[in-house]
C-alpha cells in the first residue's frame, strides 16, 4: 500500500470491467462500450481508435497494431499481427544506389502500408460483439466535435511539430503553431474516413477514394506505393512466445515485434540476485543497463519479419542468456553495441481492457516517430506512419528492406500468467525502451513484490545509444555511482515511456494501474 502522505495514485478496483490507457477519453469510451454489452475486444478497439484523435502525435489510422488477448475462462493467449508491409516495388538496393545509408525518416520510402484498420475490422468481426459502427462512433464524434488537448499531449505536440510537412501542417497545426493544453483539436476528414469504414468495412480504407488520397500524397513525394499494395493488406494470426521469470510467465508477441528481446533480458537478469539489490539503487540500474546492451545487440542482429528471422529462437534459449550474463562486470560498464542503421523511437499508445467475463485484451497501436513520417494526405488529413524506417539497408541482414516485407517493430503488447492462469495484461510504451520496460515491470512485481501501480510509478533508467538516461526519480548519489562505473549518465528531457496494466485477482476483482507519465487513467465499473 502506498503512503497516502505522498503524491501518487491508488489502484482502481472494480468487478464489472476495467480499462487502463494513456488518455481519459479513451478509457471512458472503452468503459461505455462495456456497459453497453460489448466485450473487452470491442472496448479496446473503440478506445484505441479514439486515442488516434486524442494523441495524434502517437498513433492513428495511418499506423500499425499488435494484439494479445485471452477469452474469459481460458488460459490460452491469442495473438494478431496488424503491422503493414513495404511497397512491393521498394528495395534496399534502390536506396543504397541513391546514396542512402538508412531509410530517410520523413520520406515516402519510410511509409509502410498501414495495417491497424485491417486488424481492427478483422477483430471486430471475429472476436467482438457490437459491430464496427458502434465501435467507431466515439472516435467519429470526437473527431467532428473536437478533443481538448491534454498537457502531456501538448508537450509532445510541441516537441514533434517540426516533423509535419505539406498538408499535414494544415491538419495538425493551428495558425502554423502546435496547439497548447486546453486548445481544441478537430479532425473532420478523419471522421469522414471512419464513417466510411463503419459503413463498408476495411475496403473503404484500402480501396477507393481514401486509398487514392494516401497514394496521391505518397506518390507525389516519390513513394513507390500502388493501389495493389493497399488492397493486399491482411493481418496475420500468430502464436505468442513466452518465458518464465521466477514465479511469473511473461507472454509476448513474436517477430516482427521485439518481444523476444524482453524475454532475453529477463533470462539475463535471472542470472543475478536482483531481489537482493536496492530497487532504487545504482547496482540494479547497472545490471539492467548491461543486460539491455546485450539483449538489444542480439535484437539488432536477429529480429525481423517472421519469414526472415530464422535465428530469433536463439534469443529465447537460456544458454544464450547465461553466456551473455557472463560478460557483465558487476562494477564496470561495457561499451554500447554498434549503433543501429534502422531507427527506433518513443511514440505509441497502449490500451488494456478486461471485461466482466474475464476476456483480457492487450493492444498497442502506433505511427512510430512523433507524427510518424510527417506526411499527411490532402483530402482527409490522414497521417502516415514511418515504420519503414525500422528496416536496415545492410545487405543480407534479416531486417534488410525488401518489397512486401514487414520491418522490425518496437511496439509489443504483454501478458502475465501465474500458475497457468492469465493474471495481467500489460504494456509499456516508449519505442526502443519497451523491452527494457517489460523486464523492469516484471522484476518490480516478482523481485520486489510491488503492486502494478507501484511497479509502474517506480523511476526508470534506460541505456540507449551510449547514454544511460536516469529519470529524476533517482537520487543524485545514484547517478554519481553509475558515472563512477563508467556510464555516461543523463537526465532525460522526456519521461521514459508510459505503462498500463490490469491485474485479474482470483476473486474476480480487477485492479487497474495507469502511468502518471501520461495523461490517462484506469477506469472500472
Amino acid at each position: 500500500m502506498r503512503d497516502f502522505q505522498f503524491p501518487g495514485r491508488s489502484p482502481v478496483l472494480a468487478t464489472g470491467g476495467m480499462c487502463a490507457t494513456s488518455h481519459p477519453l479513451g478509457a471512458k469510451a472503452a468503459i461505455d462500450v462495456l456497459e453497453r454489452g460489448g466485450n473487452a475486444m470491442d472496448a479496446a478497439i473503440a478506445g484505441a481508435v479514439l486515442l488516434g484523435i486524442c494523441e495524434p502525435q502517437m498513433t492513428g489510422i495511418g499506423g500499425d497494431c499488435f494484439v494479445l488477448w485471452s477469452e474469459g475462462g481460458s488460459d490460452k493467449v491469442h495473438a494478431l499481427n496488424g503491422s503493414g508491409r513495404s511497397p512491393a516495388a521498394l528495395d534496399a538496393a534502390t536506396l543504397r544506389d541513391s546514396g542512402e545509408t538508412a531509410v530517410p525518416l520523413h520520406s515516402a520510402h519510410a511509409v509502410t502500408i498501414p495495417g491497424a484498420i485491417d486488424a481492427f475490422c478483422h477483430l471486430s468481426e471475429t472476436v467482438g460483439k457490437l459491430g464496427l459502427d458502434a465501435l467507431l462512433a466515439p472516435a467519429i464524434r470526437y473527431a467532428d466535435q473536437g478533443v481538448v488537448v491534454a498537457p502531456r499531449v501538448a508537450f509532445d505536440w510541441g516537441n514533434d511539430a517540426a516533423t509535419l510537412q505539406g498538408s499535414a501542417r494544415d491538419h495538425f497545426l493551428m495558425g502554423g503553431q502546435p496547439p497548447k493544453a486546453g486548445d481544441t483539436f478537430r479532425a473532420p476528414g478523419q471522421a469522414e474516413v471512419l464513417r466510411r469504414i463503419a459503413k463498408d468495412g476495411r475496403d473503404a480504407f484500402y480501396t477507393g477514394e481514401v486509398a487514392e488520397d494516401m497514394l496521391s500524397a505518397l506518390n507525389a513525394l516519390g513513394g513507390l506505393h500502388t493501389a495493389e499494395d493497399f488492397a493486399a493488406v491482411s493481418c496475420t494470426p500468430t502464436t505468442p512466445i513466452s518465458g518464465s521469470y521466477k514465479d511469473i510467465e511473461v507472454v509476448e508477441h513474436p517477430p516482427n515485434g521485439q518481444g523476444a528481446t524482453a524475454l532475453l533480458m529477463l533470462n539475463i537478469l535471472s542470472q543475478f540476485d536482483i531481489a537482493g539489490m536496492d530497487p532504487l539503487g545504482a547496482q540494479r540500474v547497472h545490471i539492467e543497463a548491461e543486460a539491455t546492451k546485450l539483449a538489444y545487440d542480439a535484437r539488432n542482429r536477429f529480429l525481423a519479419d517472421a519469414d526472415y528471422a530464422s535465428r530469433a529462437d536463439y534469443m529465447l534459449e537460456m544458454d544464450t542468456a547465461k553466456r551473455l550474463a557472463a560478460l557483465i562486470d558487476p562494477s564496470k560498464a561495457m561499451q554500447s553495441p554498434a549503433a543501429l542503421t534502422e531507427a527506433v523511437h518513443k511514440d505509441t499508445i497502449y490500451i488494456t481492457v478486461v471485461d466482466g467475463d474475464g476476456m483480457a485484451v492487450s493492444l498497442i497501436y502506433s505511427i512510430f516517430h512523433g507524427f510518424g513520417s510527417g506526411i499527411g494526405t490532402d483530402k482527409f488529413g490522414l497521417l502516415m506512419q514511418n515504420r519503414g524506417a525500422g528496416f536496415t539497408l545492410e545487405k543480407g541482414h534479416p531486417n534488410e528492406l525488401k518489397g512486401g516485407k514487414r520491418p522490425m517493430h518496437t511496439i509489443i503488447p504483454g501478458m502475465i500468467r501465474e500458475g497457468g492462469r492469465i493474471t495481467m495484461p500489460f504494456g509499456v510504451m516508449g519505442g526502443a525502451y519497451q523491452c527494457c520496460g517489460h523486464a523492469r515491470f516484471a522484476t518490480n512485481l516478482s523481485d520486489f513484490g510491488m503492486d502494478p501501480q507501484a511497479a509502474i510509478d517506480a523511476p526508470r533508467a534506460f541505456s540507449d545509444k551510449g547514454v544511460l538516461n536516469v529519470e529524476r526519480g533517482y537520487s543524485d548519489s545514484v547517478r554519481s555511482e553509475l558515472s563512477d562505473m563508467g556510464h555516461e549518465v543523463a537526465i532525460p528531457q522526456t519521461a521514459i515511456g508510459g505503462a498500463q496494466a490490469i491485474k485479474i485477482h482470483e476473486s474476480g476483482v480487477l485492479e487497474g494501474a495507469s502511468d502518471a507519465r501520461k495523461d490517462g487513467c484506469a477506469l472500472g465499473f
